[in-house]
């Protein structure tokens, strides 16, 4: 693992045709370590002509560049090396990960890393599959389809794991032979920096992945607006993504929307509490709360409600959270100071509607970090804001419910339908409620089982189109049909 020491960065540029380049405007902004509140380094606080380049770069490699056009088999050697340099420099990606986001390190290399990896691979096997049908029709003809890339990418990435949600998206673009303009988020741009020379040195031509780094209203809205792009590919805050699916709209941009969630967790009076325990806890604390499908809505059966709320008081507090060094670590920082300050704001508001706090419910002071501690909330009025919203910390509210019909109810009634969980020994009850459960993805008995075979994606304000699985690389084609007439001889 890279010391302290061994991780001050030099100030870092943008990553644009191959090439490391300054901004146009000279303007900086500080990367901090959320773990102690110290600056990392500095990356360049772009604007609408650093896009602008990015994008005519981008454009001039599609256009004319070779990607496209090189056999699917040569695309997917790049991408398998991809995978395998990310694998040879894991130690500086953790270190780079957990730093700049807050990440426990042990978690880092076994989901984040790895997973970007198999992302690569997963894509690499994909490219090669793209294909198109024959149709038969009346016309006297040979009617066939053929999958083509859609062009210009705009990837823009959140905070919460920026390897892995890029990872997600640029990989998939790439596998289907499109370009990628990249706009990690604002205060995690780290490793999408790293990623751009690593793809570089796997054999990614330049001004096939461009990187360019900024604020969401500036550089985020150019590229939303810009003319050289062809779709927009967004993870983010529903807020947000509103206001991005709104400004592709008008442009007539395609897009795949993974938005904010909200997701509830069911635990079934016939559940084994030792297996739903762990998952409940796991499902709340992972990646410090910052997950889109994190499961802060604990729903259990009445009959059950005091016992499960007497093991979480006992069993949350002994979770470690600290120094995201520290390989026994669990949970970490939130990822910065206005995160932090969101949680507080919430744990406050429940203290206001009524809530219990069962545990946690206070920061923790540790090296200037920005630690809050897990948080158990019980007895919140039904209409409860800090139900409804997406706190997006390591905060779970419990609720109580009398059969599997107000189960559901609850369970759906928010806005967002991005994943859900149920914890039952009832096999039957398991695909019945899955069916019910408004959600994208649905676990029973765990949490967060996901694989890149496996899509994901919302439903409701949770958002739109998939990530993973086959379906991931649908949204970075066109489908081209070609009709050949075959008149009969004369």
């Amino acid at each position: 693992m890279m010391s302290n020491e061994e991780l001050q960065l030099p100030p870092r540029q943008l990553f644009v045709g191959g090439a490391w380049r300054d901004g146009s405007t000279g303007m900086r902004r500080d990367v901090v370590d959320p773990a102690t509140g110290a600056i990392l380094t500095t990356v360049v606080e772009a604007d609408a002509t650093d896009v602008d380049v990015a994008v005519r770069n981008a454009r001039e490699a599609f256009d004319h560049g070779p990607w496209q056009r090189m056999p699917a088999r040569d695309r997917a050697r790049i991408l398998h090396r991809a995978a395998d340099l990310i694998r040879e420099r894991a130690d500086e990606l953790v270190a780079l990960e957990s730093r700049d986001v807050g990440k426990p390190v042990s978690l880092c290399r076994a989901v984040d890393v790895e997973t970007a990896a198999q992302q690569y691979e997963y894509c690499a096997a994909l490219a090669q599959g793209i294909d198109g049908a024959t149709r038969s029709t009346p016309i006297p003809s040979l009617a066939y389809t053929t999958r083509v890339p859609v062009g210009v990418v705009a990837a823009i990435t959140p905070f919460n794991f920026p390897l892995i949600l890029s990872s997600t998206k640029i990989a998939a673009a790439l596998a289907a032979g499109n370009v990628v303009v990249h706009k990690p988020a604002d205060d995690t741009p780290l490793s999408a920096l790293f990623m751009a020379e690593l793809l570089k040195d796997a054999g990614v031509p330049d001004g096939v992945l461009n990187v360019v780094t900024g604020s969401g209203q500036i550089v985020g809205d150019a590229l939303l607006r810009h003319s050289g792009v062809d779709k927009i590919a967004f993870t983010g805050s529903t807020a947000i993504g509103r206001h991005a699916a709104s400004v592709a709209g008008e442009h007539l941009k395609p897009v795949t929307m993974e938005l904010g969630g909200n997701a509830a967790h069911l635990v079934f009076d016939d559940a084994d509490l030792d297996v739903a325990i762990g998952a409940v806890i796991k499902a709340f604390v992972f990646n410090s709360g910052q997950f889109c499908m994190a499961g802060p809505r604990l729903l259990v059966a009445r009959a059950l409600h005091d016992t499960v709320l007497g093991i979480l008081e006992q069993a949350v507090p002994t979770v470690p959270i600290g120094d995201p060094r520290d390989p026994a670590t669990v949970i970490g920082p939130m990822a910065g100071e206005r995160q932090l300050k969101k949680v507080e704001e919430y744990v406050e508001l429940a203290r206001k509607e009524g809530g219990r706090i069962i545990c946690g419910g206070e920061r923790l002071d540790l090296d200037g970090g920005y630690y809050y501690r897990p948080t158990v909330i019980a007895d919140l009025p039904t209409d409860s804001r800090v139900i409804a919203e997406e706190v997006f910390g390591p905060v779970l509210t419990v609720q109580p419910f009398d059969d599997e019909d107000e189960a559901v109810a609850l369970a759906n009634s928010t806005p967002y339908g991005l994943a859900a969980g149920l914890q039952t020994r009832d096999v039957t009850r398991a695909h019945r409620v899955a069916a019910r459960l408004d959600a994208g993805i649905v676990w029973v008995n765990d949490w967060a089982m996901l694989d890149p075979a496996i899509p994901f994606g919302g439903v409701k304000d949770s958002g739109f189109g998939r990530e993973y699985g086959p379906e991931a690389l649908e949204a970075y084609t066109k489908i081209k049909s070609v009709v050949v007439s075959l008149p009969e001889p004369q």
